[in-house]
């Protein structure tokens, strides 16, 4: 028995050694793209979960069972839960707002256990979270961005019909979130209820169908097509779903290779940036962890090889196929960024083993970007390493500043910080992506004008004032994006509008002017504040809220 496990700590070392050497050799080739800035070294919280909100700041938790935080809630109060597997009193947060323009960050209160949940924000700008483990599976939590910081999470523990835990989250055009799956749980439901009679929970007989023996279909991948209908994935199958009718209007392919792609694989997904008055949307699917990785890793016999291929489908096509992609690397527990200027971010995770406590090895430390609009073989680029290991319960969101925010890691059962490979990570880092790099400022718009937030109206024309130093030869477009909700390698609501726009001719002061059009319908853009981005030859401006309704 020793002797075995000898052998494996000596092959995790060399496969540690090896993904090393493999990180130098295709970093050497990105000509150090993109930069890193430590922001806080510790926030007490590690960032389970994140969701950027229109005040610029980002909501930040973990789960509340496992013991204290490194973040003291305020003097003389406590949390008194009898029903907490870990600790009945508590007196740490395990929650926080972080400010991105302060570089500052406070406690919240947070009482039911939010252990893998979902969440989205609705029209007003509320996020709204959902199940759970323990005390908070049928919990439903709100928090109401203000301007001061006197606004916290305010809870309803019997919201939901059922039981949600791992389940996924999608803002609907009529503003209610849908909430998808969990385990165990093979339908959907509404929050909030339309009225209390109303029907509680809706059969999804495809949830049952693709889980496997360790229920490998957990955070199903749920986008909002152009049609209005749910692209739903869940391991390595996916429908469109008619919510409305509680009907299945389409049956995908299967991914080639049949190999899993949601939790505990692990891998990411994205809607691909829609062009004006879109008719087609197209998703990209990326990484994961081979079949019956999460079993062998369990049992500690071996840690398998991550997926190094993505998927690419168009899903509105009348006979859609999968399009396969090999990444520069393997990856699994990656988490795939929609960026301002179009291209798609995956950051974090590991090359080998899968989600789960303990379960990931071989960091992969370097970010890639893919470019959606290249072509097939020149989309990814390999971007400059982090120095900080990012694996099980990390998590990455846009910031208007055209920034991305990295945070968590902790794939422990309670906060380790010594004796363990990997450590819980309490920090937060900003990636500068390569659009922000001093060589690109003459080509960097300003917006100026109107002040944020703007007003939008559904197809309705606005105009944007900017200054720049050049006008590109790629020309001048206008993104719309969808701020989302990030746990578990999946960003729930995420969504990036190309819009119709024009650009004037420069006015007195320089001054350049462009006229865009807001999204049609709230099929394509569900109400709700976006960041709205002015974007010159791939490099945006910093972007300014909208608000759409």
């Amino acid at each position: 028995m020793e002797s075995n496990r000898t052998m494996r700590s000596l092959t995790h070392l060399l496969l540690f050694f090896f993904f090393l050497i493999l990180e130098a050799a295709v970093t050497s080739t990105a000509a150090g793209g993109g930069q890193w800035a430590l922001l806080q070294r510790s926030i007490g919280v590690s960032a389970m979960h994140m969701q950027l909100l229109h005040t610029d700041r980002v909501v930040v938790f973990d789960r509340t069972d496992f013991g204290p935080s490194n973040l003291s809630l305020p003097a003389g109060y406590c949390r008194n839960d009898p029903s907490d597997l870990a600790l009945p009193v508590d007196c740490t947060a395990h929650s926080a707002e972080y400010d991105v323009a302060a570089n500052t960050f406070r406690p919240l209160t947070i009482l039911t256990d939010t252990w893998c949940s979902s969440g989205a924000v609705d029209g007003d700008g509320t996020l709204v979270q959902t199940g759970g483990f323990n005390d908070g599976e049928r919990a439903a939590r709100t928090y109401r961005p203000c301007n001061d910081y006197g606004c916290d999470w305010a809870e309803a523990p019997q919201a939901l019909a059922v039981r949600r835990w791992y389940a996924t989250n999608h803002i609907l055009p009529d503003g209610r979130a849908i909430i998808v799956g969990g385990r165990r749980q093979f339908s959907y439901e509404f929050y909030p209820k339309a009225n209390p009679s109303a029907v509680g929970t809706f059969a999804l007989p495809f949830l049952r169908e693709t889980r496997d023996d360790v229920e490998n279909n957990l955070y199903p991948f749920v986008h909002l097509n152009v049609d209005g209908n749910l692209f739903i994935f869940a391991n390595n199958r996916a429908i469109l779903l008619d919510y409305k009718k509680n009907a299945v209007v389409r049956t995908y392919p299967s991914v080639p290779g049949g190999d899993p792609r949601n939790y505990p694989s692990s891998g990411s997904s994205v809607l691909l940036p829609l062009k004006p008055s879109p008719t087609e949307a197209e998703v990209l699917i990326c990484g994961g962890a081979p079949a019956g990785s999460y079993a062998q890793a369990l049992q500690g016999k071996s840690f398998l090889r991550a997926l190094d291929t993505c998927g690419r489908i168009k899903i509105t096509d009348a006979a859609p196929s999968w399009s396969m992609e090999k990444m520069p690397v393997p990856r699994i527990m990656g988490d795939m960024v929609l960026l301002p200027s179009g291209e798609v971010l995956i950051i974090n995770g590991a090359a080998a083993g899968t989600a789960g406590w303990e379960l990931a090895h071989e960091p992969v430390l370097t970010p890639v970007v893919y470019r959606p609009e290249n072509r097939p073989g020149a989309r990814f680029a390999v971007l400059r390493p982090a120095t900080t290991r990012r694996l099980y319960h990390s998590t990455a969101v846009l910031l208007r500043n055209g920034r991305v925010l990295v945070g968590g890691s902790n794939p422990h059962m309670n906060y380790n910080f010594s004796g363990v490979e990997f450590p819980t990570e309490l920090s937060l880092e900003a990636f500068s992506p390569p659009y922000l790099s001093a060589g690109n400022s003459a080509l960097r718009p300003q917006i100026v004008a109107p002040p944020s937030p703007i007003q939008l109206s559904y197809g309705r024309g606005f105009s944007l004032q900017f200054t720049v130093g050049k006008i590109s030869d790629g020309g001048v477009r206008v993104t719309m994006v969808a701020p989302p909700f990030a746990t578990h390698s999946f960003s729930m609501n995420q969504r990036l509008l190309v819009l119709e726009s024009n650009l004037a001719a420069a006015g007195d002061g320089g001054a350049r002017q462009v006229v865009a059009a807001a999204p049609a319908s709230g099929v394509l853009a569900p109400s709700g504040y976006y960041m709205v981005y002015v974007v010159n030859g791939g490099v945006p401006s910093e972007g300014v809220w909208v608000h759409i309704q």
